[in-house]
């Protein structure tokens, strides 16, 4: 077995590939550039060697450092996790030309598979079942909108050399093919170094089920099972699941024989991914190959109890693998939560800055894949992952139930995360009942996402238990020594607690067990350990438990639970009748500005100074973690003055421009 072995890569997936390193007693070597110096792979390894700035291209996108640092420090293979240098080939190449082993497929494959347009034809006519299409390179916008027509809208533009839903635009007539051409281009080139697009049938009321393969150098190719990847937002998969609710055996089992095929044909070894496209009648289509482990993986570990890193290091070292199809049983259900650092009530603008706390959840059939710890950086450089949430259960409602009460225990701040809309779509009925398509998103969410598209399972639990928060603080305050006379803090059981402006009298008295509640004319017994110090608070509601993130902020308390957010303050009566006459601030009227919605580069400005625009013209452009975002104007206006220029980094709220 290796003794060393180097991963080239960063985040949760490089510290993923080092756990399963060091359960099987081989030493790792981390790779970093300037934006990672300290980051939690780079504490995990035993060895780090710097490879360059903190731009990806720079740094681990520059396969020669990464060779180099392999000879460095004796490493014997490279496992290169996913994104960057993961499926390509001429990495592939310089490694075994160094005498390095390469954690992953042979060049033929990668080659092959890693190519959207190759793989394709490949796929066609190995007898698999295919999507119509433009497999060609699609020279320019008109050419894209000659073979779009040719096809019939709608038709997706993807980059050959896309993934992790970079490249991809969605096109229903000319305007929008021509539009998503010039944006799927910019977006490959930029996080590719590839610009090449081809052109492909959007089936409409789709799903994207995928199939886990693995395959050694001796022959032997098995599959996984599948996984459920339906709900994506802009092509990025949200929420995965294994098995997928929708199969049945027989449409299960010819999709894993096409993919067991599809990869013989390549030579394939080690682990791959074989994407499909299901429709409504279960009738699937090829959709692409990812030859490499996928982000989703853990979902397939939990429900076949097989370690994926370890196969594919034992596949390189040219082990036989160790289980035969027969041996592949499914057992029970596995659901993953991306958590992003990302603003869902800004529609979803990406988030940068100081992971203030990070408390993920613990406990049984709970794991967490993370590559940030807390104080800790998330950079503007690369994905906004925080980590994946995994819950498992005997059945899909109870790794749901699960998951649920994970997302409720996770408690994040310094910057923005997704995780209220993540516990939204855990408790969406269309969800539950496994209704699902990649558009699940966009149809129930139309309008963006909202504080109420949360729904609360009961507004009075947010009530009740702020009001415990409460005499919890002020129970403390009251044992604080040298107090004014007169002035001291005593306890109290009658409070207001105000939400959204609206008044609530509540009674609350302390209990052996935690505290009572009294509130419109119904008890609560609330049994709590908790300590004003922990941001989660852990009970029971009259016997059913329950979990609240809890923030103390001046006079104000914020509650999460299920994802719903709670803002609230709690005073004395006469207290509270004082603060309902206090007047409002009035916030400044901004509507004359252009402002930057996330941190990011200025990578187009479209407009000049005393040009006249209409609404829905474009503005600006965007580029923040290798997605370009269009800035557009919002009305009819004349730019006064440009702010800023073409190649700045912007920060939340910066001035682009001013209009008249």
């Amino acid at each position: 077995m290796f003794k060393k072995i180097l991963v080239a890569n960063r985040g949760e997936i490089a510290c993923r590939v080092m756990k399963t390193a060091r359960k099987m007693g081989i030493s790792t070597v981390a790779v970093y550039s300037d934006a990672d110096r300290d980051a939690l792979h780079v504490r995990m390894a035993d060895e780090a060697v710097h490879i360059g700035a903190s731009p990806s291209a720079a740094s681990y996108l520059v396969m020669g450092r990464i060779v180099q640092a392999c000879k460095d420090t004796g490493a014997e293979a490279v496992h290169p996790g996913y994104g960057f240098l993961s499926e390509n080939a001429a990495f592939c190449e310089a490694l075994e030309a160094a005498g390095i082993a390469f954690i992953g497929p042979g060049t033929l494959a990668i080659n092959s598979m890693g190519d959207k347009i190759t793989s394709k034809k490949l796929a066609e006519k190995a007898g698999v079942n295919v999507i119509p299409g433009y497999t060609d390179v699609v020279r320019d916008g008109e050419h894209a909108v000659e073979i779009a027509s040719g096809i019939g809208y709608p038709v997706m533009l993807k980059a050959s050399a896309g993934g992790g839903g970079k490249g991809m635009r969605v096109a229903w007539n000319d305007a929008d093919c021509r539009d998503g051409f010039e944006r799927a281009t910019n977006e490959a080139r930029s996080s590719f170094g590839d610009e090449r697009v081809f052109i492909e049938k959007f089936i409409e009321e789709p799903r994207h089920i995928e199939i886990q393969v693995m395959a050694d150098t001796h022959g032997n190719v098995i599959y996984l099972g599948e996984r459920e990847c339906s709900i994506q937002r802009r092509h990025q998969k949200v929420i995965e699941e294994a098995p997928s609710p929708f199969l049945d055996e027989a449409t299960r089992k010819a999709m894993g024989e096409q993919a067991v095929q599809l990869a013989r044909v390549v030579q394939y070894r080690s682990a791959g991914t074989v994407e499909f496209i299901v429709d409504a009648k279960r009738n699937f289509y090829f959709l692409e190959m990812n030859t490499r482990l996928q982000v989703e993986h853990p979902v397939t570990e939990f429900i076949t109890g097989q370690d994926l890193v370890e196969l594919m290091i034992r596949v390189a070292n040219g082990e036989v693998l160790p289980l035969k199809q027969e041996d592949v049983k499914l057992t029970g259900w596995a659901v993953e939560s991306r958590v992003y650092a990302e603003d869902p009530f800004r529609n979803f603008l990406p988030s940068i800055g100081r992971l203030v706390y990070h408390q993920p959840p613990e406990g049984e059939n709970v794991r967490v894949d993370t590559g940030v710890f807390e104080g800790g950086e998330v950079s503007m450089y690369y994905d906004p992952m925080i980590s994946k949430l995994i819950t498992y259960g005997a059945d899909r409602n109870k790794a749901i139930k699960r998951m649920q009460q994970a997302l409720d225990e996770y408690y994040i701040s310094g910057v923005q995360h997704n995780i209220a809309f993540l516990n939204a779509l855990m408790v969406h009925p269309r969800f539950l009942a496994g209704r699902l398509t990649t558009n699940f998103i966009a149809e129930e969410y139309p309008d963006g996402f909202n504080a109420s598209d949360v729904p609360q399972d009961d507004p009075a639990k947010a009530i009740v238990i702020t009001a415990c928060v409460h005499r919890s603080h002020t129970d403390r305050a009251s044992r604080l020594s040298g107090q004014l006379p007169g002035y001291e803090r005593k306890h109290k059981e009658d409070w207001v607690v105000t939400v959204n402006d609206v008044s609530h009298d509540v009674k609350v008295w302390p209990t052996t067990a935690g505290y009572k509640v009294t509130y419109e004319d119904k008890n609560y017994d609330v049994v709590t350990g908790w300590d004003i110090r922990e941001p989660v608070l852990h009970c029971t509601i009259n016997g059913e438990p329950a979990s609240f993130q809890v923030e103390r902020v001046g006079i104000w308390y914020h509650l999460v639970h299920r994802g719903a957010q709670t803002k609230a303050v709690v005073m004395t009566p006469r207290a509270a009748e004082l603060h309902a006459k206090m007047p409002e601030k009035v916030l400044p009227d901004m509507s004359r500005f252009l402002l930057s919605p996330m941190p990011g580069l200025l990578v187009k400005i479209s407009v000049e100074e005393g040009q006249e625009v209409k609404s829905g013209q474009e503005l600006a452009v965007i580029e923040a973690m290798k997605m370009e975002n269009v800035m557009r104007a919002e009305h009819d206006a004349v730019v006064r003055h440009i702010s800023t220029r073409v190649g700045a980094s912007l920060t939340v709220d910066q001035v682009i421009m001013e209009f008249e």
